[in-house]
């Protein structure tokens, strides 16, 4: 299994324009082959010093895949291009992290 965690910047104030489109692509990533968990997560309030908040302009995109080509094929697939294509001028910045089980 690979897990991936995106960290998404957005232009001040944009945060929620891009989960909007975020939200509207979910679907399609969901039916891909090998998707296993596909979704944005943004801080919890309320959790004081322990927390270290990403901030009101970032969200993280967890997922999970079956296998490396399952991911490759995702980032190439056309609904992430369109996706890419119609957030592009709100992200200021994204980070991709992927992972394998250390077990």
């Amino acid at each position: 299994m690979i897990h991936v965690l995106a960290i998404i910047t957005t232009k001040p104030g944009m945060r929620e324009g891009v989960l909007e489109a975020f939200r509207a692509n979910m679907p399609a990533v969901h039916a891909e082959a090998g998707c296993i968990e596909y979704g944005p997560a943004i801080d919890t309030e309320g959790m004081g010093r322990f927390q270290t908040p990403f901030g009101p302009d970032a969200f993280v995109v967890i997922e999970k895949w079956e296998t490396k080509d399952h991911l490759a094929a995702h980032a190439a697939a056309p609904h992430m291009k369109a996706y890419a294509e119609k957030t592009k001028d709100m992200i200021a910045s994204r980070v991709i992290h992927v992972l394998s089980p250390a077990g």
